[in-house]
Order: structure tokens, then C-alpha cells, then sequence
């Protein structure tokens, strides 16, 4: 079942099987809300300040989401938000050309039609000159997603193409909330804190940490328990697609606005790139572990992604694919 629906004063999407409710928001086309009916709980984080429509933003009119590159982002920002084709902020020069932080696939309009449990998001990026479209579908616990990026230049060209999977409260709690992922090899970014083990135990703050995913993995994924809800939510991704995961923390740390002290926030990003930089820095870096930090995406074609969603209940975190897998795929 599939409707048109006002979130959070937000225009959106919705679908629904007897099991998940999952949202999607027209403008930005960020998955906003994948809720575990029984529970009530949506572990994707909905920030505790009102959420407005991006086309609407202007920075006189709006100061209370800052005065800065993020602040159009941040304005409508939901759930899981997409970065493409940049991954972090642009350059003083591209923000002067009016690019926005993590590109304009988090703030553009999506043209959403859907039917039964499935849903079809497009947009077009005129700055970047590319076109995107994410299918999405319920089967019983699991969220199938298909993406597709397509330049529609005559160039090549290097992208950052990331799921900025980020999750908060009621399903996060500082202490409590445990993750897991099959990294091999990680980092901290230069002035985060050392915070290499994907859990929540320590109280840090601000905190990104990149981390390789194992490459003798086909498939890559991270697992998040929550004790307070007994509930397990995860996401399952080919590696060769996405071979790193950012590790992304926010502790009330940050007080200025719209932040304003009151933020718990996790972020599990996904992607072909290991660090949020400029696309300057994205290039002449390169590779980091000799692994590569982006990926080029042909003159005139088309790449594509599938992975996979899931919440189930659970009384302890599933530590490994396969224990997730048996939790969300249908029996």
C-alpha cells in the first residue's frame, strides 16, 4: 500500500506491508522513517528541529539552521540522505555557484510514483549534470534497494556516490546501542576521537572514523541492537560497490544552531569514498589503504547498486551476516 502523506511537515511518501512503514520525503528524497510496526520504533533519526522543505530555505529568511554550506541540508535533512555526487563540502568557489554539502542529491525534488509495496524515486542534479533514480520495495521485513546514477555529460568523471544512513533516539542511546561491522582496517579522521570499536559506550562527541570493509567479503554490512526495544536494524551491501563505511557521532556536543545542544546521533555511511572532503581533496588523495576513494562514471552511462534494509526483533545483536539474514529474509 502506497500514499501521499504530510511527515514531520514534510511532503512525503509512504509504504506499507503488515510488518514496515517506510517514508520517503519528495524533496531531497531522504528515507525518513523505516518502522517496525509492532514496536512503534523507527530507528532512523528525525532531528529535534523543525524540518521544512529545501526549496523554501533561504538564509535570511531561515537563521535558525545556521548561516553556512550546510545549512540547506540540514534544513530538511531525514533519516537516510543520499550524497552525490559530492561526499562532504564543496569548495569556496563551487558553494559560490550555490553546491551544496554532500551535492544536490539531499535537496533536490524527486518526481516518487508507487504502487503496492513498491516505490520509484527520480531526480536530476542540473548542476552536476546527472540523473538518479532509487527503487525501493517491502518484502516482509527486508527494504530492497536498486539505484541507478547516469551522466548525462560527455565527460568522465570521478563521484562520491554515499548512503549517509544516520540513526537517533528513541533506538539510539548513549551507552546502550551496540554495532557491529566487518571492517579490516580503520582510521580516525584528524581530529576525532579515537573511537575504532562501533560502539556507543564511550561519551565522545562530533567523532568520524573511516573504516575498510573486509575485502574477502562478497558483502559488506553493519548491524545496530538497541536493549531498550529488542530490536536488530541493519543494512547489507555488495563490498564492490561500496567498499567503506564512515563512522559518524554527535553527542550534544555541537551548540550552535540548529544543533543547539541537543542532538544523539549516529551515522553509518556507506560508500565509494572514505572520508567527507572537497572534491579537490577527494581526487588527489585517491586511494587510502590502496583502496580507491571514489569511482568515474563514464561519458553518457549508467552505473547501479542494489543492497538491503532490515529490522526484526532480537535479544541480542546478530554479530554476523548470516544471523542477520535470518532475521530479515523471508522464510
Amino acid at each position: 500500500m502506497a500514499a501521499e502523506v504530510t511527515y514531520h511537515n514534510r511532503r512525503a511518501v509512504q509504504l506499507e506491508n503488515d510488518i514496515l512503514r517506510l517514508t520517503v520525503t519528495v524533496e531531497g528524497g531522504h528515507i525518513a522513517e523505516i518502522l517496525d510496526k509492532a514496536s512503534g520504533v523507527n530507528p532512523l533519526w528525525i532531528p529535534p528541529w523543525r524540518s521544512i522543505e529545501p526549496s523554501t530555505y533561504s538564509a535570511a529568511g531561515h537563521p535558525e539552521y545556521g548561516a553556512n554550506v550546510e545549512s540547506r541540508l540540514l534544513c530538511g535533512i531525514m533519516g537516510h540522505n543520499l550524497c552525490l555526487d559530492l561526499f562532504g563540502p564543496p569548495s569556496e568557489e563551487e558553494a559560490a555557484a550555490g553546491v551544496d554539502v554532500h551535492g544536490e542529491a539531499s535537496v533536490v525534488p524527486y518526481e516518487i510514483t508507487a504502487s503496492g509495496a513498491e516505490l520509484t524515486a527520480r531526480c536530476r542534479m542540473p548542476i552536476a549534470q546527472l540523473a538518479f533514480e532509487r527503487q525501493i520495495r517491502l518484502v516482509g521485513r527486508r527494504v530492497a534497494i536498486v539505484e541507478a546514477v547516469e551522466n548525462l555529460s560527455a565527460l568522465d568523471r570521478p563521484i562520491a556516490w554515499t548512503q549517509h544512513v544516520t540513526l537517533g533516539p528513541p533506538f539510539l542511546e548513549r551507552g546502550a546501542t551496540q554495532f557491529r561491522a566487518p571492517s579490516v582496517k580503520s582510521e580516525a579522521i584528524a581530529g576525532s576521537p579515537q573511537n575504532l570499536e562501533l560502539f556507543t559506550g564511550e561519551e565522545v562527541s562530533g567523532g568520524v572514523t573511516t573504516h575498510l570493509m573486509d575485502p574477502g567479503q562478497e558483502q559488506s554490512y553493519f548491524t545496530a541492537w538497541s536493549p531498550s526495544s529488542q530490536l536488530a536494524f541493519g543494512y547489507v551491501w555488495r563490498r564492490a560497490d561500496f567498499p567503506w563505511l564512515g563512522v559518524w557521532e554527535e553527542n550534544r556536543s555541537r551548540t550552535h544552531a540548529p544543533w543547539n545542544g541537543l542532538t544523539l546521533t549516529r551515522g553509518m555511511e556507506f560508500g565509494v569514498s572514505p572520508v567527507p572532503e572537497t572534491r579537490k581533496q577527494m581526487i588527489e588523495r585517491g586511494k587510502m589503504f590502496d583502496t580507491p576513494g571514489y569511482r568515474w562514471i563514464p561519458a553518457r552511462s549508467r552505473i547501479r547498486a542494489e543492497y538491503h534494509a532490515g529490522i526484526a526483533p532480537a535479544r541480542t545483536i546478530p554479530d554476523t551476516l548470516d544471523r542477520f539474514n535470518a532475521l530479515i529474509l523471508p522464510t
